[in-house]
């Protein structure tokens, strides 16, 4: 019985995540989810990026948490639109919750979406949003070993991006290690060191983004995420 109540809640999701998909298809705009564990700087990262963004494509955030509007409130001050979804103690956000976040934003103004998922490196990974790709955040305060730990969070990413690397002197992260092992479990992702307030990486990660949102361009184009 446990069994079919788990199948029936995917089965939910995936469909609320495929018409989520169908809807940002039909707008010609691009969906990104950005996982990654709690404290690894998701909230810092898209600070960082979303100016660089700016002239080139409009962005909007669904911001995901278990409680309080902090990071919406901080991402709000760029001038990015946002809509906070709150989870009230779940540990992963669900498609169907994305579809209302959706249904506040103002869709024909937008190119491209990010999901900032709950601060959790497990759960959120096993969800489809209805996004085009993955971007999954490990930062070196957490550890070079978390790739192997949790593999999934990197497996189905386009893009990982490693933050705080200005902490790496202070750290044992063993940087060459954390990328031989996320190249082992993705060998197609991109693997960019970060460090958001002296601005490593930062550009890299903003032309990724440019890159696979082109306004104007055929919906077939923006989902090739590769």
């Amino acid at each position: 019985m446990r069994v079919d109540v788990l199948r029936n809640v995917f089965a939910r999701n995936e469909a609320a995540a495929a018409e989520n998909r169908r809807l940002l298809d039909q707008r010609r705009i691009v969906c990104i989810n950005l996982l990654g564990g709690a404290g690894s700087g998701k909230t810092t990262l898209l600070e960082a990026v979303m100016p660089r963004l700016r002239g080139h494509m409009r962005v909007a955030v669904l911001e995901g948490d278990l409680a309080t509007t902090r990071d919406a409130d901080r991402i709000a001050a760029l001038d990015v639109p946002v809509v906070q979804l709150l989870t009230d103690g779940g540990c992963h956000l669900n498609a169907t919750l994305v579809q209302h976040g959706l249904a506040r934003l103002p869709l024909d103004e937008i190119d491209l979406v990010v999901i900032e998922n709950v601060g959790n490196p497990i759960c959120p990974a096993n969800f489809d949003l209805g996004e085009h790709a993955r971007i999954a955040v490990l930062s070196v305060a957490e550890g070079s070993d978390k790739p192997s730990k949790y593999p999934l969070l990197f497996k189905e990413a386009r893009l990982v991006v490693i933050t705080k690397c200005d902490l790496l002197a202070m750290t044992d992260f063993d940087l060459d290690q954390a990328m031989r092992d996320i190249r082992r479990i993705n060998p197609d992702a991109l693997v960019i060191p970060t460090d958001a307030r002296g601005g490593r990486g930062i550009e890299d990660v903003a032309q990724w983004l440019r890159s696979r949102c082109r306004v104007g361009a055929d919906v077939e184009c923006l989902n090739v995420m590769g």
